[in-house]
Formats: C-alpha cells, sequence, structure tokens
C-alpha cells in the first residue's frame, strides 16, 4: 500500500516581490514547516531574535487555529511577505465552519499579543462544495536595533 503525501511546496515569486508561499496538509505535524519558514525569513530580514521568536510562535498560533477548522484534505497555505520593516503573513484553509477562528480563546489572545496586527476573515466560494475560505492575516514590525 503506497501512500502519497503533499509535501511542502514553495512557489516562486510571481505575483508579488518579496513573498514566499507555503501549502502542506492542514495537519499539526505540518506546522513546524511553517515555523522554520518564517524563523528563517525573519533572520534574513534582520528581525532580532526576540521578534523572530516572537513570529514563529504566532504563525504557530494561526496555523494551529485554522488547523482545527479544516476541512478534510483542505491543504494549509501560507504566505510570507516582506516589506520594508514588517513581515506580513496570511494563512488560510478552506473550511465546514462560516464563522472563522474564535477570538475568545487563550490563543487568539497570545496571537494578538505578539503581532502588531491580527485579523481574520471568512469568505464564501461557490466552487468549494459548501467550504469557506478562513484566513488569518498579521503583521510584525521589526523593532529598532540600538
Amino acid at each position: 500500500m503506497s501512500v502519497e503525501r503533499e509535501v511542502a511546496q514553495v512557489a516562486p515569486e510571481t505575483s508579488a516581490p518579496n513573498q514566499v508561499e507555503v501549502r502542506v496538509p492542514a495537519e499539526p505535524d505540518q506546522l513546524s514547516v511553517m515555523r522554520a519558514v518564517v524563523g528563517d525569513l525573519a533572520m534574513r530580514a534582520d528581525h532580532d531574535v526576540d521578534s523572530i521568536a516572537d513570529l514563529r510562535l504566532a504563525v504557530d498560533e494561526a496555523c494551529s487555529s485554522l488547523v482545527r477548522l479544516a476541512a478534510r484534505d483542505a491543504p494549509l497555505v501560507c504566505r510570507f511577505r516582506q516589506t520594508g520593516e514588517q513581515l506580513s503573513i496570511t494563512a488560510e484553509v478552506l473550511s465546514k465552519n462560516d464563522s472563522g477562528p474564535r477570538k475568545d480563546t487563550f490563543s487568539w489572545r497570545v496571537l494578538s499579543a505578539l503581532a502588531d496586527v491580527v485579523s481574520t476573515s471568512v469568505e464564501s466560494d461557490p466552487t468549494a462544495n459548501g467550504n469557506h475560505l478562513v484566513r488569518i492575516e498579521l503583521t510584525k514590525g521589526r523593532t529598532a536595533q540600538v
């Protein structure tokens, strides 16, 4: 019996400069991939050690929330974009849930504390067999170096 798994795919920078897209199965064991990617990108963009740690944890919290909502066999998609002093992350999954991540949880409070800006949205997609596109967006700027 052969089991094929979708492997992390990094899309070429075609739609926006300084953007990386990663797609993995929406499963908890794939969260380390997203933490590694954001850590590497933040390091290359000269974020300090504390900011890098905050970004790793924020991405982990956001992606964990989305994995819990993901429809069966849905991919978890993250887009990482460096713009000036800020690193922006958009994470999304297809979900049967039309209300999105709960904002009254400890996880959401942690996420909100770690990032400068956090938002969520849910979009209906008539072509997605009743699924909704659930998205979490967060942004964190570099801290001033002294």
